[in-house]
């Protein structure tokens, strides 16, 4: 009896070595397959040679695996027959399933030993086969208590496989299920690897296309703006801009008006991106002819130059005129348009100006600010019909005009600390006698020492008139 339990724990361990060295086997082709070049074989060969581990460790001539998905359908397959392919391909393997021994295993889940293929109801016999099965063995394949695969084997001869076939092809099966699951995981990430580089590809494609027309469109949004600032008799002009994005809502302007006048105008049309950089080119154009032309009817189709008999509060109606366009046409955006517009008489320094909806314009003397231009009316789009203000100043000699947006004083620090108007008027109110443009660097010097690394925020623009006749 002794002898006899011995010899049976000695074919045990034979058997689990057997499994073990086949389990090596497997998992060293896998890696070597992982390692190459060929990913998309990786689960193909896997199961190949699992197939064939199976039928030596059990002694069959030919087999056949099945793997399948959590509702049962067939996703890869290994078939005696291999050189069928496409549907005659897809009938066989849903026969077998359906009326086969694989067909059995997967709805009993248990394993199918025919002793002899010719008596055995469960096994199929298939039209123009050439190999003559005798005796078969199919094993399920489970993971985590689910079907994963059926394992088919078979022989020419009857009774070939026996319960010692059974229990190592059943060992053998539940580390295949292993190796096989990783090739399957390992196709999947390789598949997901080529589609997100498609994906990449197709992205860094298209952003680079978008960036093209950003570009195109920032540099036509930059023909809007004023290449250059005219020379101005009796005044010094400078400007500053620089957008958050590629393209802006912020703009400024000036240009020669009648009688020794100037206008000029700076403005922030909200939101920024595409549709601010087309709002803000509208509304520039818009300014830029009806402050040229004056009504003397009821609409501004039968304009009258204003090279005759010049009034600047005719000019500054461009205000209204504008602001009527665009509630009128284009209320259903949602956007507006707060901007300052100034005449300046050139020989007496009298300023005519509206301040719509717009951040204070300020005075600048000598010892600091003398003055702020604030809201003489709402910002333009809202409101179909609003009323503007026009105010007077006199300017005197030195006195500088500096206009600002709002991307100035609500930049932010690197702790999202805001730069403020006060922080503005403090460095202004430090006093200032030179030209516009050492007047701007000293604040933009300010400001991005403020700003840091961090982020802008939104557009900056700031523009100074200074008159000295």
């Amino acid at each position: 009896m002794e002898l006899e339990r011995l010899q049976k724990e000695i074919t045990a361990l034979k058997r689990e070595k057997k499994v073990h060295d086949a389990q090596n086997r497997l998992f060293e082709i896998f890696i070597n397959m992982a390692r190459s070049s060929k990913e998309e074989q990786v689960l193909n060969v896997t199961m190949q040679n699992a197939l064939e581990i199976a039928a030596q460790l059990s002694g069959a001539e030919k087999g056949s695996l099945f793997l399948l998905d959590k509702s049962g359908v067939v996703t890869d397959s290994i078939l005696t027959r291999d050189q069928i392919r496409g549907e005659k391909r897809s009938s066989l393997i849903g026969k077998v399933i359906d009326k086969g021994l694989a067909g059995w295993v997967k709805k009993n889940l248990s394993v199918g030993l025919v002793a002899d293929a010719k008596t055995d109801a469960r096994w199929l016999t298939l039209a123009k086969q050439s190999y003559i099965v005798r005796s078969a063995l199919a094993v399920p394949i489970l993971r985590h208590d689910t079907l994963f695969g059926i394992i088919t084997l078979m022989h020419s001869l009857p009774s070939h496989f026996d319960q010692a076939s059974v229990v190592i092809t059943q060992q053998a099966a539940n580390q295949m299920a292993i190796a096989i699951e990783n090739a399957k995981l390992y196709r999947k990430l390789e598949q997901s690897k080529i589609l997100l580089e498609n994906a990449k590809q197709s992205i860094e494609k298209y952003s680079k296309a978008l960036n093209d027309e950003l570009e195109k469109g920032k540099k036509i949004q930059k023909d809007f703006l004023p290449r250059y600032l005219p020379e101005v008799k009796n005044c010094d002009v400078s400007s500053y801009f620089h957008s958050a994005l590629q393209l802006s809502g912020d703009f400024y302007d000036m240009f020669e008006l009648p009688d020794n006048h100037i206008g000029f105008v700076i403005g922030d049309v909200s939101d920024k991106g595409v549709g601010s950089a087309l709002f803000m080119a509208l509304t520039r154009s818009l300014l830029r002819i009806f402050s040229g032309l004056f009504d003397t009817g009821n609409g501004f189709d039968n304009a009258t130059h204003l090279r005759e008999n010049f009034l600047p509060e005719d000019a500054l109606k461009a205000v209204f005129l504008t602001n009527e366009y665009i509630a009128k046409e284009h209320c259903e955006e949602g956007m507006f348009v707060t901007l300052f517009f100034g005449i300046i008489d050139l020989l007496t320094g009298k300023v005519f100006y509206i301040n719509a909806g717009h951040e204070p314009v300020l005075v600048v003397g000598e010892n600091g600010i003398k003055q702020s231009l604030k809201t003489t009316g709402p910002a333009l789009g809202p409101i179909q019909g609003a009323i503007y203000g026009i105010e007077t100043i006199q300017l005197k000699t030195g006195d500088m005009l500096f206009g600002y947006t709002d991307g100035v004083t609500e930049a932010r620090s690197e702790t999202r600390v805001f730069y403020t108007r006060s922080r503005l008027e403090n460095i202004i109110n430090k006093g200032f006698d030179g030209a516009t443009e050492a007047f701007l660097e000293i604040i933009k010097t300010d400001l991005f020492l403020f700003i840091g690394n961090a982020p802008q925020s939104d557009d900056i623009t700031m523009l100074a008139v200074k008159w000295h006749p």
